[in-house]
């Protein structure tokens, strides 16, 4: 028997299917043609997080106003908010005026107590940092300097403020020596107990391979007390801010302490309330970003 299979010229000239690679599977499109594309997946946000941390402090704050509206809503001496905030807007609305040496805007009053501030916490840092790598790091030392600090660390910084004006016959100094003898102990005691927290193992490569000491606390101590030494500068300008105010209170002059005094003998409370605000937000802000400068340094 003969059997005879015939082919048509089509099915001859054409190629024979072949399977997709991998590689042109992947390079594909996925969808058919003449579909649309398909949407980009948009970034989900965790809307629970979110509200967990914006609205408690919301919260509080709503609460606090209430309290206060609640408390002043007969009161004849102490303003309300509304009052409050009427008068911050029209305080706002110009705040580095000029019209004489006592009478300024509560901008400038805030940037000269950010300057004295910034010079006296810039002096701390620059003798207390050093100070307490050498205590740390030499028991004689430590032995002799640690009953000074323990006996002057808890002075009221108001007590040095006459010291700074009988050596300096001057007010703005003498608030910048305030700032500075208050800020110098948070400093130095942390960058202190940083380096005596040094695990005495890397001391001992350091003995074996023979470092200097400049590379022993360049190389060894710097990083490991890094964090506690920007600890102790969190706190110290924390004091700093809070001395000032209290500083230029009594001396007088320009800033957001003699503001608020001289806003006092103007019987103006909205704006003294003001002011506290004011110091408040500078004083929170300043801490924020040396917690953001201390997470950033951060070996954890």
């Amino acid at each position: 028997m003969v059997s005879a299979v015939f082919h048509s010229p089509l099915s001859s000239s054409a190629t024979p299917p072949v399977a997709p690679t991998d590689a042109a599977a992947k390079a594909a499109p996925a969808t058919l043609p003449g579909t649309p594309a398909p949407r980009r997946q948009r970034l989900s946000i965790d809307w629970r997080a979110v509200w967990l941390r914006v609205l408690p402090p919301v919260l509080g704050l709503g609460l606090m106003i209430g309290i206060w509206a609640l408390l002043t809503i007969k009161s004849t001496t102490f303003p309300t908010p509304l009052q409050t905030w009427d008068s911050a807007v029209q305080l706002f609305a110009d705040p580095f005026y000029r019209k004489g040496p006592n009478d300024q805007g509560i901008g400038w009053n805030s940037l000269f107590s950010l300057e004295r501030v910034a010079v006296g916490f810039g002096l701390a840092a620059a003798v207390g940092i050093p100070l307490g790598f050498i205590i740390g790091r030499f028991e004689f030392i430590n032995r002799m300097v640690s009953p000074l600090i323990s006996l002057l660390k808890p002075v009221s910084p108001l007590a040095w403020l006459p010291i700074g004006l009988l050596v300096f016959k001057s007010a703005n100094p003498a608030a910048i020596w305030t700032i500075f003898i208050c800020s110098i102990w948070p400093m130095v005691v942390n960058t202190a107990v940083g380096v005596q927290r040094v695990p005495q193992d890397y001391l001992n490569v350091a003995k074996v391979l023979n470092l200097s000491e400049w590379k022993v606390i360049t190389r060894i101590l710097f990083p490991s007390v890094l964090p506690y030494m920007l600890t102790g500068v969190r706190l110290s300008v924390g004091t700093a801010w809070l001395v000032i105010v209290a500083a230029e209170m009594l001396t007088g002059g320009v800033g957001i302490g003699f503001w608020v005094w001289d806003e006092w003998n103007n019987l103006n409370v909205q704006h003294i309330i003001i002011a506290i605000f004011v110091i408040g937000i500078v004083g929170l802000l300043l801490e924020q970003f040396l917690m953001l400068l201390a997470k950033r340094f951060s070996y954890d």
